[in-house]
């Protein structure tokens, strides 16, 4: 059965789940959600997830919604992204929720999706020193190591890189972060990776 994966290219949390199916060979296809244009908030949608949010994964009776729960069930029903230290994936997966992915699909959004005139300059300036000493911390930790736990690449990676291949500016200079820009080729590297406006439909110039 092939499941179904609600989300569009511009969303760095569908990608973290759109990512863990593609390499670890899940049976899925995407389906995309007009963002844009209101379709997250339509009746349909909520119907679906009353969070009025994407990713939504949908396989026969079940339906998922939250990223690290989609990438979780697809680890465990392929066995994949998931050896090693449970505890400290599951540690990396958190963190990403709140100082990670959290925080940078609110800065990119705000710095590239928002009318220049309505951009909240103090906002941004505020999240982005949030952003950036997150990043930091990642950087830091990455030092000496080729994944974010163990020897192999878990969901932890899967979700640490979720907004971190966009071409879009909101800060984030990989050269500045030289463990993270080497963690980042690792992955890119891996059999059956791909570059979100690549995996999923949906992206700035289809609404250009």
């Amino acid at each position: 059965m092939t499941a179904k994966l609600y989300c569009f290219g511009e969303s760095g949390n569908a990608y973290k789940a759109a990512l863990t199916m593609a390499l670890a060979g899940y049976d899925w296809a995407p389906l995309w959600v007009d963002f844009f244009h209101g379709a997250s908030r339509s009746a349909d949608f909520l119907a679906i997830n009353e969070m009025g949010e994407a990713p939504v994964f949908v396989e026969g009776d079940l339906t998922l919604t939250q990223s690290c729960v989609i990438q979780l069930h697809v680890a465990e029903k392929t066995g994949k992204f998931l050896d090693g230290d449970r505890n400290e994936i599951l540690r990396w997966l958190f963190w990403d929720g709140q100082k990670g992915s959290g925080q940078q699909g609110a800065l990119r959004f705000l710095m590239n999706f928002v009318p220049e005139e309505k951009r909240p300059a103090e906002a941004i300036k505020w999240l982005s020193g949030r952003v950036m000493t997150a990043l930091g911390v990642l950087d830091r930790h990455l030092e000496g190591r080729n994944w974010v736990t163990g020897d192999a690449p878990t969901l932890a990676d899967l979700a640490c890189c979720g907004y971190l291949y966009y071409p879009e500016p909101w800060g984030f200079d990989r050269k500045a972060l030289p463990h993270i820009d080497r963690w980042l080729d690792r992955i890119a590297a891996l059999p059956g990776w791909k570059h979100p406006y690549d995996l999923m439909p949906g992206n700035p110039s289809d609404r250009a």
